[in-house]
């Protein structure tokens, strides 16, 4: 049975999680948002009344 045999299995699953250790992190850190994230202000605002046209 085939299955069994570990040799070419490890193989493939050593490199492929070298890949996901070693180069992805690297690329996946080098990807720059549009938009920077900017903090919201502790104090909320009061918001202001509707101006009805029919009052």
């Amino acid at each position: 049975m085939p299955q069994l045999n570990l040799h070419p299995w490890f193989i493939i699953l050593l490199f492929s999680w070298m890949i996901f250790l070693m180069i992805l992190p690297k690329k996946v850190m080098k990807y720059l948002f549009n938009n920077n994230p900017s903090f919201k202000t502790a104090e909320k605002s009061k918001p202001e009344p509707w101006n009805w046209p029919w009052t």
